[in-house]
């Protein structure tokens, strides 16, 4: 089973919000999610746009999670990963 860490949309219609989700790569986007590890917040430009629980993303990822790119550029953002050449 091959695991990805994505985001899972959740807002009304124009007022996206997202949770970070531990996810079978094989399911829809919206699908059933094995952990849910976070939440984003597109329309707010705060320190609390995005929220993570960051021992659990750790933990993922030393089991071989692998974020899509848009989920890697905000644990980038967070120090949870190194920037671009980063696997």
């Amino acid at each position: 089973m091959a695991v990805k860490i994505r985001l899972k949309r959740i807002g009304r219609r124009r007022q996206p919000s997202y949770r970070v989700a531990i996810m079978d790569q094989r399911r829809t986007r919206d699908g059933l999610v094995i952990e849910e590890v976070g939440t984003f917040n597109p329309l707010r430009k705060d320190e609390h746009a995005l929220q993570l629980k960051r021992e659990r993303i750790e933990y993922w990822i030393g089991v071989g999670a692998q974020p899509t790119d848009t989920v890697r550029s905000l644990l980038v953002k967070q120090g949870l990963l190194k920037g671009a050449g980063a696997s």
